[in-house]
């Protein structure tokens, strides 16, 4: 099978988040096998570039050319090229390679610092960007490249078709610059517009988009794509990126290539601990016991957890049958309301406590958490206001966040209520994981039988 391979020659970020770092990064998630020549070497973080060493020319020639001699390329994405000689050397080295070239014009970092030097833009525009495929400036650099002020997407599609008179195939005028609800980024090919437009998502951690989206074209060019659908992943991914952007260092935090493999892969961990947890469920002889008339439920939330998305329980709920616990249906997400929410909730005060489940209230359930030594709080219903009583799916994070407040902000082991009108009174037991909250309850049922429970 064909590795798709993709080289990056770029300047180095020394924070991580944009230049080769990003590139790399992007590669990988992609499944592209990534290289790189590194052009320059900063010294950067969230806030400020305090210095740039330019590798010397012909390092960057000799990176460019072993890796292709060996290994080849499928396509190559360039970044931050800061001097003329720098810019001839790579338009030199890549003139004869055949794959696409992919040209991100790099010029002021996030934090306001100039990163190509003002002669060298006469260069990047009469010797790289006519050897180009595609050229992926933001509106900034769509000025300078056209001479055309963008304020809307009319002034995008103007310079997108003026950036495409300097010799480059296709041309992509991004608009996260451009106020607005939306952005729209502009693809202007063979004499053709295409609109790429996705919800403006509001966060501070932004540094390396554009190092990110045009890796992503150029690892989309590798596996061959057509433009048009490289751009269309490019701009999905790109949004991802941001979306799970990370809020690290003073100024603009970075994008994350890799946050939506790493919360996938997550989703997978937690399906698997969750299979665990009800296979014990349904092989116990004693959870059948503490099933509520309202059934039960168990839930375990990924360590990122937003929303009820991101936490998995049980579609149709847990229900007795005969005198055993079963499973309704395998796990998955969303799956659970109050139970879902239970969890969520918690999370907000210690992230560590990822599951629970709920059973029905008995006395001597409490007894015998007394008994182990667990810590135990509680709510009451009735002092629910009504504003909470008014908004649907309040109560329980209304709920559980007073119990937790009640013992002075540390997670209990389990919150009951005594219920209300047309509320069953409820146990919820809490734990690090799904597998740990199903040992939990069977240690108190087997504790509460000791007291008479059962019988």
């Amino acid at each position: 099978m064909k590795i798709p391979r993709a080289l990056t020659i770029a300047g180095s970020d020394s924070g991580g988040g944009a230049g080769i770092q990003a590139d790399l990064k992007t590669f990988a998630a992609l499944g592209v096998h990534g290289m790189s020549a590194i052009t320059s070497i900063t010294a950067q973080n969230t806030v400020e570039v305090t210095m740039i060493h330019d590798v010397p020319v012909e390092l960057i020639r000799e990176q460019i050319r072993v890796v292709v001699r060996d290994i080849g390329v499928d396509a190559i994405k360039t970044g931050m090229l800061h001097t003329s000689e720098i810019i001839e050397a790579v338009a030199s080295e890549v003139s004869e390679m055949g794959a696409p070239l992919v040209v991100d014009p790099v010029m002021i970092a996030k934090s306001g610092a100039p990163l190509i030097r003002k002669e060298a833009m006469k260069t990047l525009i009469e010797d790289l960007i006519p050897r180009a495929f595609v050229v992926t400036p933001n509106a900034r650099e769509a000025e300078a490249l056209s001479g055309i002020e963008i304020r809307d997407l009319e002034s995008q599609k103007e310079a997108a078709r003026d950036i495409s008179d300097l010799g480059v195939k296709a041309v992509v005028v991004k608009g996260g610059h451009i106020p607005g609800p939306k952005v729209v980024d502009v693809l202007y090919y063979d004499g053709e517009f295409r609109l790429y437009e996705s919800e403006r998502i509001e966060s501070g951690n932004t540094h390396g988009t554009g190092c990110t989206f045009a890796s992503a074209i150029a690892a989309e060019l590798a596996k061959g794509h057509n433009i048009f659908e490289a751009v269309g992943v490019a701009k999905r991914f790109v949004s991802y990126a941001i979306r799970y952007g990370l809020s690290i260092g003073r100024g603009h935090g970075p994008v994350d290539p890799v946050g939506k493999i790493i919360r996938h892969a997550e989703k997978f961990e937690v399906l698997e601990v969750m299979r665990r947890a009800l296979e014990r469920v349904e092989e116990s002889g004693l959870i059948g016991k503490a099933i509520p008339e309202c059934q039960s439920n168990l839930a375990m939330a990924c360590s990122y957890a937003r929303d009820l998305d991101d936490v998995a329980a049980v579609p149709g709920r847990i229900v007795r049958f005969w005198d055993r616990a079963k499973p309704s249906s395998p796990p998955w997400f969303g799956a659970s309301k109050h139970v879902g929410k239970a969890v969520l909730t918690t999370m907000k005060f210690d992230h560590r406590i990822r599951s629970a489940m709920n059973i029905k209230f008995d006395e001597r359930l409490i007894k015998a958490a007394e008994e182990l030594g667990w810590r135990i709080s509680f709510y009451d219903r009735r002092e629910e206001p009504p504003e909470i009583k008014e908004l649907e799916g309040m109560s329980i994070p209304w709920g559980i966040e007073a119990a937790v407040k009640r013992i002075g902000g540390t997670i209990p082991d389990i919150i009951y209520h005594r219920g209300d009108w047309g509320k069953e009174p409820m146990i919820t037991v809490f734990g690090r994981d799904a597998v740990e909250v199903v040992e939990k309850v069977e240690t108190l049922i087997k504790k509460a039988i000791e007291l008479g429970y059962g019988k």
